[in-house]
This record gives C-alpha cells, structure tokens and sequence, in this order.
C-alpha cells in the first residue's frame, strides 16, 4: 500500500465534485472548520458547475480530479458531496498520475467508486469520511465527526468500541485483513466491471441510505452470486438509515443481514457509525485491521505516514 503524506498546519487542500453539485452556500459555510486547523482551501474550477445531475460534465470534473493531483500544493483532496457520478470517470481517471503524486483523498457515498478505483489501481491508502455540503456544513456536526480529521496530522490507530454505539453480532469470530469497501450500492454496482471490488481476505465495510429492505437484499444477493461476501474475512456493517419499508408487508432489515451473514463462516457485527450518520466515524481504506466480536471491537492501522 501507499500512505499519502500526513498534513501539517499551513498546508493547502482542495475541494471538488466529481459527482453532483453540491450547494455553494454550505461549502463556503464548511470552510471555516478547515481554516480552524490551520488549512487553506482551494476550490475546483468547476465546482459551481451544474449539468443535470451532475456537478459539470465528465470531462470538467475529471479535470478537477487531475488537476488537484498534480498540483504540489494541494496536499488533500475532499470532496464536497457524494450523489452520483464518480462512476463514469473512473476509465478515464490517469492513475499513474495518482500513482506518482500520492495525497489524501477524502469522502464517502458516491466516492466508492473512487475509492475503491484508486486503492486497486495504484495501492494508496484513502479516506471515507464526511464532507462539505452534505456534513461539515450541518448544525449538528458533532465533536466525534469533526475530530476523526485529526488522524490526518499525526499517524493514528483507530479503536471503535461499544463506547460509540452499541454493536450486534452477527456471526463470531476474529478477523484481520485491509479494510475495503463503503457503500452497498456502489459496491453492488462495480460487479462485473474492470473496478469490481476485490475482498478476498479483506474486512468488508458495508453502508447506505434510503434502500429498502428488498433493495438491500438485491444488492447482498449480487455480491454474494459475484462471491464477495464468501471471499471476505469479516463483514463490518455500518449505517443503514432511512431504511423503512415503503410497502405493508416486507422482510425488516435484520432479517436481511442474518439471511446474508448469520451462516457466513466469518466474523459479522453490525452497529458502527460510519456512513450516512452523525457521529460519522472516519476510518482509511486499505489498511489492516482487525475485527473482533469477543470484545466488539474495530481496531484499524493508521492511514498516512
């Protein structure tokens, strides 16, 4: 693997959207909690850009993309919002230009794709974590949330234990391996392309937002037909909100993951606040950890050097 560089105070990051569009007002709102640590931010040029659905067109956000990498000053990369699109650049993205100018790369939702594009293209380590618009930006951005940005300057073991949140277990066991993964959907979605996720003997993270129970159960049965739940060393399972059935009668969401991982021959827990959540915990991705459901716990390797 590729540790990017840790920051130091006084270094510059860049803020981008490679997917939708995100609310300028809620960026600039965001800005200030990155100028409290020290930091200067450069916006992308075509951040404010709006084409559909989408924050500009292919070809502008992937220069943003590039641009930020092959900058020196730019020393980290977070995204403003997730929504959809980081997908149709992934064939395009120069990977050996991400290679060759290693930083770190921060977001979550969409950014699946990048994250999990990038970690097996090139070995760098990334960051699911909350951004601007879509979380930085919120009243309610909690300490927890905010202070998972300080692994970013000093090389830091994270611990999750139920003194965040109350965990579930699944299936017990021990496990250690890379942690992978982010959300369902965008996992779901790589089968069958040159970015399919690859979890053999990795920890699988797993989260999302407004799925159905039926839809979740979908998207497990891909990535169960397509072997990724049996090539996995253990399952974490994070935020699943905004998950009620719309219909009267349906499978609820826990009888979904026993169907999927109660009989999974590895270790599974459920509860961790990462993903589409506040607290949002913030963990690299491509790093060892090691999952333990004896004492419920995540403990996971630093990501930068």
């Amino acid at each position: 693997m590729i540790y990017p560089s840790r920051l130091q105070k006084g270094d510059t990051i860049g803020v981008i959207a490679p997917a939708g569009t995100p609310n300028p007002e809620k960026v600039q709102k965001a800005i200030p909690f990155f100028k409290k640590m020290g930091l200067h931010v450069k916006l992308g040029k075509h951040i404010d850009k709006i084409y559909g659905y989408l924050a500009g067109s292919d070809k502008e956000r992937l220069a943003d993309i590039h641009d930020m990498i092959a900058n020196p000053e730019i020393k980290a990369i977070i995204f403003a919002r997730g929504g959809y699109g980081t997908a149709r650049l992934a064939a395009n993205i120069d990977y050996h230009l991400i290679r060759s100018n290693p930083k770190i790369i921060w977001g979550y939702s969409d950014i699946t794709y990048l994250h999990t594009a990038i970690r097996q293209a090139t070995g760098l380590v990334t960051f699911h974590g909350p951004m601007l618009a879509s979380d930085i930006a919120k009243e309610n951005f909690d300490y927890l949330s905010a202070s998972m940005f300080n692994q970013l300057f000093e090389p830091t073991a994270l611990h999750y234990s139920e003194a965040i949140s109350s965990l579930d277990v699944l299936a017990s066991g021990y496990a250690e391996g890379e942690l992978v993964g982010g959300n369902l959907s965008l996992l779901a979605s790589s089968i069958g392309t040159p970015y399919e996720i690859d979890t053999l003997g990795k920890l699988l993270l797993l989260e999302d937002i407004g799925e159905e129970p039926y839809r979740v159960d979908g998207m497990l049965n891909q990535l169960k037909l397509a072997g990724k739940l049996a090539d996995a060393a253990g399952i974490v399972i994070g935020d699943f909100s905004e998950a009620e059935p719309t219909v009267d009668v349906s499978l609820t969401l826990e009888q979904v993951f026993v169907h999927y991982f109660q009989d999974l021959g590895c270790p599974v827990m459920k509860g961790f606040k990462i993903g589409h959540c506040l607290p949002h915990f913030t963990v690299p991705l491509g790093v060892k950890a090691q999952l333990s459901t004896i004492g419920k716990s995540l403990v996971i390797e630093p990501g930068v050097r």
